[in-house]
């Protein structure tokens, strides 16, 4: 199987540049760009972008992926609730960038963060005392940042269930990470807020499926 690593592009999101691939803060494995998007909001008769956002995947997301979902057009998979859930629990380290378009405060973005994956959990009746801790440690991280446009929060999901977190004042990614929440359902809640079934950005999912699309289909043709 050829390396999802050596097909895909670069993603342009407004001024934001998102690399191919990436090795994430503290992490042994350099991962590829899944797809991106921005986050954006209607106010009034404007469409508002505040971020962009750039999911990562480690490699073998693919055949993993293409097992259940090849064949598939990229606008069914944009529309499958399960597809986007196969990506947040999948068993492979995930990556998250999210560079800002509009600054926002520290706590402005954990509270918003924190509320969508409070839902999650309600929705799906799995939201306990460990969850309330872990979203109480989250809120901490976030609680004297601010950050200016251009800067980014980076998350990497290990699907052993912690939460990495990192800040950069730019769109370069640091070795090592700044603090990690082990906690499985936080980590699996802050993806699935960004492209679950209410993920805040559409945009990203379309991206990411139609990208993972064509990589089943190449994974596809690789092993005839």
């Amino acid at each position: 199987m050829a390396s999802a690593q050596t097909s895909v592009t670069a993603v342009q999101v407004e001024n934001v540049a998102f690399l191919p691939t990436v090795k994430p803060p503290s992490s042994p494995y350099t991962l590829f760009l899944g797809g991106a998007g921005e986050r954006g909001l209607q106010i009034q008769d404007k469409f508002v972008k505040f971020t962009a956002i750039g999911v990562y995947l480690q490699d073998h997301a693919v055949p993993f992926l293409a097992a259940k979902w090849k064949g598939k057009s990229a606008q069914e998979l944009t529309e499958s609730v399960e597809f986007f859930r196969d990506i947040v629990t999948g068993p492979f380290e995930k990556f998250m960038q999210v560079t800002m378009i509009l600054p926002l405060t520290g706590q402005q973005y954990s509270e918003k963060v924190s509320e969508n994956c409070v839902a999650i959990w309600k929705s799906l009746g799995i939201y306990t005392d460990e969850e309330a801790k872990a979203i109480e440690k989250f809120v901490a991280v976030f609680k004297d940042e601010t950050f200016p446009p251009g800067s980014s929060i980076l998350f990497t999901v290990s699907p052993k269930g912690s939460l990495g977190i990192a800040f950069s004042k730019d769109a370069s990614v640091p070795e090592v990470g700044l603090t990690v929440i082990e906690n499985k359902l936080l980590s699996e809640a802050v993806l699935e807020s960004m492209i679950g079934k209410d993920g805040v950005s559409p945009a990203a999912k379309q991206s990411l499926a139609t990208r993972l699309s064509q990589l089943f289909k190449e994974d596809g043709d690789t092993n005839n």
